[in-house]
């Protein structure tokens, strides 16, 4: 039987009360959950992402925190120009890094190697929190993201605010002591299928070209691109969890 919990964390960066946390597992490493657009902590479990890991759960190898998104107030909040838009994920980014991570490391017995994962815009919160602070989360699978915002509805002036938010932006301006410091504590798992929704979502052209972006400036990681029978749905997204999130423990 699978160990669950249940927690609720303050969360007044994102004008909540609180925000809830669910975790599968007792012990092992522990795995930051992002959900995909709009998605909730339940949505690991309700789409069958556990059951394809839950092996590497119970075996005490992974230990996997699942949290609420804030897209409708941020990516999603179309009726935003961009910035404030980005300005919004920056407040979540700020409960993310100051309240939820100090949590985990204290849940999970002061481990600081905390990993990210997640699907679809989750897999854009994944790889962004490992490139922003690989200190705190050093290493990242993400699944069928997009990674650049501007493609988003975008619309309004540029701001430095977009640019943080803004992978596709900020790692090809990396140089010097930063990159050094990202290359020494950062290591990517991009994963992207070729099949029915992955071009027109602009996943596929998105993941690799973070790839190249990573592999430009000498950035730790691995691409790996599935055949035309793995859409942008939750049936490959199983399967590659099954694959590379056990590989975390």
């Amino acid at each position: 039987m699978t160990h669950t919990e249940y927690h609720r964390l303050p969360a007044h960066q994102l004008g909540w009360a609180d925000a809830e946390v669910v975790v599968h597992g007792h012990y092992g490493r522990p795995v930051l959950w992002f959900p995909s657009e709009g998605g909730s902590p339940h949505d690991f479990a309700g789409n069958g992402i556990l059951d394809s890991v839950r092996g590497a759960v119970d075996d005490g190898r992974i230990k996997v925190y699942c949290v609420p998104s804030y897209d409708a107030t941020s990516w999603s909040a179309n009726h935003k120009p961009l910035a404030d838009r980005a300005r919004a994920h920056l407040a979540y980014d700020d409960w993310v890094v100051w309240t939820l991570a100090p949590a985990i490391r204290e849940h999970s017995g002061r481990r600081a190697d905390i990993a990210t994962a997640g699907t679809s815009m989750g897999a854009f919160h994944a790889a962004l929190f490992a490139l922003r602070h690989p200190h705190v989360f050093p290493q990242a699978v993400a699944m069928s993201g997009s990674y650049d915002p501007r493609g988003w509805h975008a619309w309004g002036e540029p701001s430095d605010e977009v640019y943080a938010c803004n992978p596709m932006q900020f790692v090809p301006g990396w140089y010097g002591e930063h990159l050094d410091w990202v290359r020494r504590s950062a290591r990517l798992t991009v994963v992207v299928g070729s099949g029915q929704w992955e071009d027109t979502t602009g996943a596929n052209h998105s993941t690799q070209l973070l790839a190249e972006q990573l592999r430009d400036k000498g950035i730790p990681h691995d691409l790996f691109v599935w055949g035309h029978e793995w859409p942008h749905d939750w049936p490959s997204w199983r399967a590659q969890s099954a694959m590379y999130l056990p590989a975390l423990g």
